[in-house]
């Protein structure tokens, strides 16, 4: 499934939705549904909902914004579709935006969330790092802490990294990157935060392969480790937001813009230091 965005509302009422709680500091909760056509099972989920005020986050639209990232910097990850929708979500239809993927399993492999695999599979004191040093995930891991500083994403618990199992091969790998709606001004619900929003800020986040500072993780790649990565330029801006207008106001997308490209930047002055 490639990055697109689905304008023409869908009617998409049939889907059944089930909660997942919102992160810490977040009211609401996050719903997840999933539909299967030919053998093809495709994912969906909102951005923050709650029963009373509906959707009122725009997770959904960072999926898209971060996927196009990922493309330019050459890094393997989930895609993701954005789609203009109708839903029945506490009895209620609501006119939304949603994102869909595809399940990114092969059909001999079996999935299972990083931090469950680790606990069966450490060896004693291993820290979650050294473990996947060990399996040979650098590479995975190193892009991933760079994604995570760029976007600041707040959210990627041991459940948000899996890890794929070939039973026939007897072979592990990790999935590729996704879930990346907890990032960027996820917590601005209003002009006025967003204003307020510090994009260098180094706030606390949930990191199961390192520590609560984004900025402390960056620091953990090794010099020259992500050499192969694109380097990110500044015409990439028009790309990142291609036809996103009017689904979230322009002053988000500016805000946006400005926290990945001076922490791109912060991290293009940390390699040359190291």
């Amino acid at each position: 499934m490639e990055t697109s965005i689905i304008r023409e509302k869908q009617d998409m009422t049939h889907l059944n939705w089930t909660r997942t709680r919102g992160f810490s500091g977040t009211a609401g909760s996050f719903l997840k549904a999933y539909s299967e056509l030919n053998g093809v099972k495709t994912y969906y989920k909102l951005s923050n909902y709650d029963a009373v005020n509906g959707v009122t986050g725009h997770e959904s639209v960072n999926e898209i914004i971060v996927d196009r990232l990922l493309t330019k910097l050459g890094i393997d990850h989930l895609h993701y579709q954005l789609i203009h929708a109708a839903i029945l979500a506490d009895g209620k239809i609501l006119e939304t935006w949603l994102c869909a993927s595809e399940d990114f399993k092969k059909r001999s492999e079996t999935k299972i969330a990083l931090d469950q695999y680790y606990n069966a599979e450490k060896l004693p004191d291993e820290t979650p790092l050294a473990f996947c040093l060990r399996q040979g995930w650098a590479d995975y891991i190193w892009e991933m802490l760079l994604v995570d500083y760029l976007i600041l994403n707040r959210d990627r618990h041991g459940a948000n990294m899996e890890i794929l199992r070939n039973s026939r091969q007897k072979t592990y790998r990790p999935a590729p990157l996704f879930d990346h709606g907890l990032s960027l001004m996820c917590r601005c619900a209003d002009e006025a935060s967003l204003r307020a929003f510090d994009v260098m800020e180094d706030r606390r986040v949930q990191c199961f392969v390192g520590s609560q500072s984004a900025w402390e993780n960056l620091k953990l790649i090794p010099a020259d480790a992500l050499s192969y990565i694109h380097p990110l330029k500044e015409t990439d801006r028009v790309d990142l937001f291609r036809n996103l207008n009017g689904i979230l106001p322009r002053e988000w997308f500016d805000k946006m813009w400005e926290m990945i490209w001076k922490r791109w930047c912060a991290y293009e002055t940390l390699c040359h230091q190291k």
